[in-house]
């Protein structure tokens, strides 16, 4: 009785060890898998915005609108402009993780943490003056001139195209570093005499000076010459009376040089979060603009930063397919169910597949290693068969005990027999040699 219960407490043992195993092995396998594939969304994410009365600040408010709708909190961060949110971007201490970029403020080698979910619309390089037109780019010397405030992309390209028609320093032109709204209000009271603006044709301060009075729009010299020197520039034609046909404002076809506004993000943004934004950002911007076709935008267009791997698959099927057919939320918790049963179905399947066989394996090698002893004592007496009965017949008693003091479950009981048997065999030629023999008349 009690040989069946300590037979039954092993078996017992020796599966709650198993079950154990598997269950530590489970919730390290779950541990990496989380880890490696970050199942779960954040429920807020940061945007750095241009100031407030921009297209860029706009366009931020509706995608927050849009991505509160599936409960994510999209936090906005003004900045003084593109060159800024750039910086804030590419430092990860600074918890922003999205950003609309003008193109020709960065590029791959300078931002490799980032990367473009696409185009969205084109931004426009304003130049109004007053007073006179502008018909050379040697008709702004001597001009009180306001090109955006310092960290904006329009004072960045703004300096940098002036530079290229020798146009600035101070003894040159006066350079402000103004914001949109006081370049208006100071333009129109004669404070300065020109301001470049970088924005969109949809920006209600573009409309104010396009329609003012005494104000003028001037059209870019040499447009062509900008755009074979500068890839990311687009030459545009702002149709006569567009602004105004009442007042025919402005008088003229006007060419513009034009940037394109990408969606930026850090490649460590979340692919869930990304594939939200592309869909905010579709329905922001698919709709037909002064400049662009309906469905035009967004694009999968790579200008500065390469288009991301979850934005290529967006433009080509669309959202994932639990997206498209469940809420949000719900899509995340159903892949992350997904994700859970990687390691269920890729580790732990296999280990209960063949958990039994390892199991037989674990109870065999307890008794092989009793087989082993048994093996080597016999090869001990082939090499001196008359010398050391007494040692050889002590061992195989120890060994014996040992065996006898084993207990397996009931399935492998053979294999002890079997190796009691075995152990009698060895103990019958034990007692068959010469010095055995005497050791047991001697006894008699």
């Amino acid at each position: 009785m009690m040989t069946i219960l300590n037979r039954t407490n092993a078996t017992r043992r020796y599966l709650v060890i198993t079950l154990i195993a598997l269950v530590a092995l489970t919730g390290v396998l779950t541990w990496l898998t989380f880890v490696v594939f970050r199942p779960t969304p954040p429920r807020s994410v940061t945007m750095a915005i241009d100031p407030e009365g921009s297209f860029n600040a706009i366009a931020a408010k509706r995608y927050s609108e849009l991505l509160r709708r599936d409960g994510i909190d999209l936090k906005l961060v003004p900045t003084a402009g593109a060159v800024e949110s750039v910086a804030r971007l590419q430092d990860p201490r600074s918890g922003v993780s999205i950003a609309i970029i003008p193109s020709g403020v960065t590029d791959e080698q300078k931002s490799p943490d980032l990367i473009s979910l696409g185009t969205l619309y084109y931004e426009p390089l304003w130049g109004f003056s007053r007073g006179r037109a502008v018909r050379r780019h040697e008709d702004l010397a001597g001009l009180r001139i306001s090109i955006g405030p310092e960290g904006s992309g329009s004072h960045l390209l703004a300096t940098e195209f002036l530079a290229r028609v020798g146009i600035i320093n101070r003894t040159s032109a006066t350079l402000l570093s103004l914001s949109a709204e006081d370049s208006a209000a100071k333009l129109q009271s004669g404070e300065v005499d020109a301001a470049i603006l970088l924005d969109a044709w949809e920006t209600p301060v573009v409309h104010q000076l396009l329609t003012a009075k005494d104000v003028s729009l001037d059209g870019v010299p040499r447009a062509d010459a900008f755009v074979a020197l500068y890839p990311f520039l687009h030459k545009l034609t702002l149709p006569a009376g567009v602004a105004d046909m009442k007042e025919n404002r402005p008088p003229n076809d006007v060419v513009l040089l034009a940037t394109k506004a990408s969606l930026v993000v850090r490649r460590d943004l979340h692919p869930a979060i990304q594939y939200r934004l592309l869909e905010a950002a579709s329905r922001a911007h698919s709709a037909a603009g002064l400049f662009h076709a309906a469905g035009q935008f967004p694009a999968p267009e790579v200008i500065d930063l390469p288009l991301g791997t979850h934005a290529r698959e967006f433009y080509k099927t669309g959202p994932p397919f639990l997206q498209r057919h469940l809420p949000f939320w719900l899509a995340v918790l159903a892949q992350q169910l997904l994700v859970l049963l990687i390691p269920v179905l890729g580790v732990v399947y296999p280990l209960l597949r063949f958990s039994p066989a390892i199991y037989s394996w674990l109870q065999h090698r307890r008794v092989y290693r009793l087989y082993s002893e048994l093996m080597v004592l016999e090869g001990e007496m082939a090499s001196s068969p008359a010398h050391h009965t007494d040692k050889y017949m002590e061992r195989l008693n120890q060994l014996e005990e040992r065996a006898s003091r084993l207990s397996l479950p009931m399935a492998f009981q053979p294999l002890l027999y079997a190796l009691r048997l075995h152990v009698g065999v060895v103990r019958q030629r034990i007692e068959k040699l010469p010095g055995q023999v005497q050791e047991v008349d001697r006894q008699a």
